[in-house]
């Protein structure tokens, strides 16, 4: 499998090489797990909501410099279906975070020609944040140099069972037959079909597992595991984990150029 890496206009190759990184080995597509939140707040002695608003002025600050870096897609992990087992103080704290942020950076969004995208059950959302988020999704779909795709109420194992009812309504309906099933489909309806596989993983906060995060697209990612807790992380940090991944060999399965495994 061959990675091309996205196509830069002359500025934004000027600005990924004065921070270091090779133009030619950027990578299109980065998923964060963004953790720490929390411990980050109370090691601190406050809220765990503090830590949560802390942690969207930290997502502010990336997806401007991803977009700035020229990458094609930032997805997020903004709150998962196992979130919901958290405290009712803290869900309602993170549902109306949510709402007002996605309220007050809608126009800086829509100014920057950035396409804003939801993953998840939407449905099972409170109906104001729901209208929200397809409302900044209707109002920026026509752009198409970056992509920031939050995954909101969202599990992996959820999103290929939704994938696999809606190849169950096609055979159905007698559009295919069941022997016609393949690996392809099952990605043909994930929730963001159209965004192709992450080439980096991110995960602050220092835990090493996936958490249900993409269990289908992050097949061949790269991971990069940082101990710093996601409000920490910067601008140094992501750029940090950039150039990890530039100096990753992806082989795919197959044999490096070196003939090693």
């Amino acid at each position: 499998m061959t990675v091309t890496p996205p196509k830069l206009n002359s500025i934004k190759t000027q600005y990924v090489k004065s921070v270091g990184l090779d133009p030619e080995r950027m990578p299109s597509h980065v998923a964060i797990i963004m953790d720490g939140n929390g411990r980050w707040a109370q090691a601190q002695g406050k809220h765990r909501l503090m830590g949560h608003n802390q942690g969207y002025l930290t997502l502010k600050k990336i997806v401007m410099e991803a977009e700035q870096l020229g990458l094609k897609c930032l997805t997020v992990y903004g709150f998962s279906t196992e979130n919901w087992r958290r405290s009712p103080e803290e869900v309602g704290g993170l549902m109306r975070l949510m709402l007002v942020a996605m309220r007050a950076e809608i126009d800086e969004l829509i100014q920057k020609e950035i396409r804003v995208r939801i993953s998840g059950r939407l449905h099972e959302l409170p109906d104001d944040l729901r209208e929200e988020f397809e409302e900044a999704a209707s109002r920026t779909s026509l752009f198409t140099n970056f992509t920031f795709n939050l995954a909101i109420n969202y599990g992996g194992r959820a999103e290929v069972v939704d994938s696999v009812r809606a190849i169950l309504q096609k055979v159905r309906s007698g559009k295919i037959l069941p022997d016609q099933i393949e690996e392809r489909m099952i990605g043909d309806n994930l929730y963001a079909p159209d965004i192709p596989d992450p080439d980096l993983l991110i995960r602050t906060a220092g835990e090493l597992r996936l958490s249900n995060f993409l269990l289908w697209e992050t097949a061949y990612s790269e991971i990069y595991v940082t101990p710093t807790c996601w409000p920490d992380f910067d601008r140094d940090h992501f750029i940090g984990s950039l150039k990890e991944y530039q100096m990753r060999t992806r082989k795919f399965g197959a044999v490096s150029e070196n003939g090693l495994i």
